[in-house]
């Protein structure tokens, strides 16, 4: 959910007009508004280098998964994993948009450890994968864009390690 959809929901509940405080974060939001579409459109396009290098990186990290026997072993399993990779980082750029984690956590948090785990994926990889992901879109960002969109992966790797 938004900021700006919570902050009316919170409002409404309580029978009463946004507070100076909500109205501020309102303001900040509305003010970063712009250099959160440019992060989105740099993310966006610059995926398919952003997954290169963050695969490079994981499978470096972790040879083992694209050994015989590993999860990323061959070109299928390889581009299963690329694919999520992708999805993460739309997550990203969802988060970047709303201003807000929530849907970060409903959308690419919960259930997804099960699911990495009734695949046989191991989730302390996928920890590292998205840190390397989070490493490769750093590189395409100035310093401040960059402030803007750790805390979005950052909350994807500690919901994972939960």
């Amino acid at each position: 959910m938004s900021v700006v959809t919570q902050i009316i929901l919170d409002a409404d509940n309580e029978l009463r007009y946004p507070s100076i405080g909500e109205l501020e974060a309102l303001k900040t939001y509305f003010n970063n508004s712009n250099e959160r579409i440019i992060i989105v459109r740099i993310l966006r396009d610059k995926q398919q280098d952003i997954i290169k290098l963050a695969s490079k990186a994981i499978f470096q990290i972790h040879p083992e998964y694209i050994a015989p026997g590993g999860n990323a072993e061959g070109a299928r399993k390889r581009s299963l994993c690329l694919r999520d990779y992708g999805w993460y980082l739309r997550l990203i750029t969802y988060g970047v948009l709303s201003g807000e984690q929530e849907s970060i956590e409903k959308l690419g948090i919960i259930g997804v450890k099960e699911m990495y785990n009734s695949l046989g994926v191991p989730v302390l990889g996928m920890i590292d994968a998205i840190e390397c992901l989070k490493n490769a879109s750093l590189g395409f960002l100035s310093d401040s864009q960059s402030n803007c969109v750790i805390p979005y992966f950052d909350c994807i790797t500690q919901g994972l390690s939960n």
